[in-house]
């Protein structure tokens, strides 16, 4: 069977992407526009049809033999059994793991990989691999097509997409959005730092840590991320059907839980 071409593959470079990858002078800024609008254009296009995703983080360093990444796999076997899309970074270690997992379980399997001068390659657990220039466009179709985060150990870039997703839950920004830290001995150094640096401190409000829960095996993880979802899982096939073509009902209202 041929490995399944991504969209990079799929057509040609464009001169202006060429000279993106030239020398910082010679792209101007509305050719980055144009790429911009690209991105987000391949995403939103590539990912529509995705109603119940779940975005897995953590290390790509996580090795196949850490019992870190047995635990990404089984969670992402049963977030796939539970009927949910499952949705990383593409990369390996912990990302491959979830990949892996929803794979086994027939699920949709989906790789939002970033573009990096060390270009490391896409897992081999991906139906469906995007490709992104720009870590912000990447991001927008996390939190536009994930109706949750389950977050495992990992370094900054794990870190940033967590208080990516913090910061807008706080905000309202999106909202019923589950956050799940998976590993106690893990997170409870940064919990406590947030707690009584930030929380003492009065630079959030005692309600900002109850958006965060803990757990350290899979079937919490997806039960803490089915609990949250189960309101608008539920909503999503209450529907009438239509008498008419003019009464079709919309796609399921994503506001709950995706940024504007």
């Amino acid at each position: 069977m041929s490995e399944q071409p991504t969209p990079r593959q799929l057509r040609p470079r464009t001169p202006d992407e060429e000279l993106l990858e030239a020398p910082l002078e010679v792209a101007t800024d509305p050719m980055r526009i144009r790429r911009m609008r690209r991105e987000l254009e391949m995403g939103f296009a590539a990912l529509a049809d995705v109603d119940d995703g779940v975005a897995v983080f953590g290390s790509a360093r996580t090795p196949d033999d850490d019992p870190q990444y047995r635990l990404a796999v089984e969670t992402g076997r049963q977030l796939g059994q539970a009927g949910y899309s499952v949705i990383t970074g593409g990369g390996g270690g912990i990302m491959a793991a979830a990949n892996r997992g929803a794979q086994e379980a027939g699920a949709l399997s989906i790789g939002l990989a970033i573009e990096l001068p060390f270009e490391e390659a896409t897992n081999p657990y991906l139906d469906l691999p995007l490709h992104f220039h720009y870590f912000f466009t990447r991001k927008v179709m996390f939190v536009r097509y994930a109706s949750g985060f389950v977050v495992f150990p990992g370094g900054f870039g794990t870190l940033d997409e967590l208080f990516e997703a913090l910061t807008l839950i706080q905000t309202r920004k999106i909202r019923s959005f589950p956050l799940v830290l998976v590993g106690s001995a893990f997170w409870t150094p940064l919990l406590d730092w947030l707690r009584d640096s930030l929380l003492a401190g009065g630079k959030i409000s005692p309600g900002d840590l109850d958006l965060i829960a803990v757990v350290d095996d899979a079937e919490s993880a997806v039960a803490a991320v089915a609990a949250a979802t189960a309101p608008q899982r539920r909503a999503s096939t209450e529907t009438t059907p239509p008498s008419s073509v003019a009464d079709q009902p919309a796609r399921p209202d994503r506001s709950r839980t995706r940024s504007a």
